[in-house]
């Protein structure tokens, strides 16, 4: 019983409609200081990015979480919010040292009329960008032990991300949630829990102090711990398979990345699918437009870094992308999210 498949029912997401092109940003900062322009328009070049969001006055990280949840459970009115057993929300932008915005959430959820049950599991989990996947593993593992098919589990992967003002660091800012429904038998993604690959060290590639706003980042030294944390999770998740990283790459439909900026995201997976599968850069870049993922991150680059949250954006709008192509054949495709969390961690996560 306990063997029985779990994973994703259904995800939601939420992005603040305030917005700022980089064009804009980027001519007001140079108006400010003419020296950074250059700086700032290679930053643009090499990140790949567009736009970015960013919250109102009266939202706080927990706001942003209780909005993508709400959607998410009244797009979901025939699965009972009573049946929640868990509520946890992944982050790195906490709004209090000791109280899990996940009560928070609870609370708004039940002010607004939702029939949210006081016998259910809060918590926060925090590991940098990765803590959304990390209480995602966790329910879903809890879920799967427990044995109920009744229960379900909501997870919350919700942040936002801001820089220092006039560093080329402002340009990746970002705010949002993507809200996700767990349940045993889903409907939208099965979860191979046995077979995750993690890696993780202890490095100082990104970190923001207690009591600052703004994050610090190794803007070079990031990238690099992304890509070795990758390839070292790539592998471990292959070995638990009995396969290999090559294989794992040429059998996976759609491909889900943590995405910094979008560039990061992309010149990652080029990399592997190039090392491993030996193509060249076309034949890499036709590999991955095929399986969708060029065009999912597209999303990421018009709404800027949402730290925890922007791995399951893009996956969100990956499937919707992948629907769309397939429709009902896309039952079946193989799905694979790739977790990066700064400090640092990397869990990879096969499903389909």
């Amino acid at each position: 019983m306990n063997n029985c498949a779990v994973g994703i029912h259904d995800i939601a997401v939420y992005i603040p409609e305030n917005k700022i092109t980089l064009e804009k940003l980027v001519q007001h900062r140079s108006n400010e200081s003419p020296e950074l322009a250059p700086k700032l328009e290679r930053a643009v070049a090499t990140t790949g990015q567009k736009a970015l969001r960013f919250p109102s006055l009266y939202q706080d990280n927990s706001v942003l979480a209780a909005q993508a949840a709400h959607t998410l459970l009244q797009q979901n009115t025939d699965y009972s919010a009573e049946n929640l057993r868990y509520l946890t929300v992944g982050t790195e932008t906490s709004v209090d040292h000791s109280k899990p915005i996940a009560a928070y959430v609870q609370g708004m959820l039940k002010n607004s009329g939702l029939d949210i049950p006081n016998s259910l599991s809060t918590f926060q989990v925090q590991h940098a960008c990765a803590g959304g996947t990390a209480a995602m593993l966790s329910v879903a593992g809890m879920l799967q032990a427990a044995g109920r098919d009744s229960e379900s589990g909501l997870v919350i992967s919700s942040d936002i991300a801001r820089y220092q003002a006039s560093t080329t660091a402002e340009i990746t800012q970002g705010a949002g949630a993507a809200a996700m429904l767990l349940s045993r038998n889903p409907a939208l993604l099965e979860l191979d829990l046995a077979s995750a690959g993690y890696n993780s060290n202890d490095v100082d590639d990104f970190f923001r102090p207690l009591g600052s706003i703004t994050a610090k980042v190794k803007g070079s030294y990031s990238v690099q711990c992304y890509h070795d944390a990758f390839t070292a999770a790539l592998k471990n998740h292959a070995d638990r398979l009995g396969s290999s990283p090559a294989e794992v790459l040429k059998n996976t439909d759609i491909f889900a990345l943590h995405v910094p900026f979008r560039n990061m995201a992309y010149n990652a997976l080029m990399q592997a699918v190039q090392t491993y599968l030996g193509f060249s850069e076309a034949e890499a870049e036709s590999f991955l437009t095929k399986r969708g993922f060029t065009q999912a991150l597209e999303t990421p680059a018009q709404t800027g870094n949402i730290y925890s949250g922007s791995l399951y954006m893009t996956l969100a709008y990956s499937l919707q992308e992948r629907h769309q192509h397939f429709g009902d054949q896309i039952c079946g495709k193989r799905t694979l999210i790739i977790s990066y969390g700064s400090g640092n961690t990397m869990l990879i996560v096969g499903g389909k």
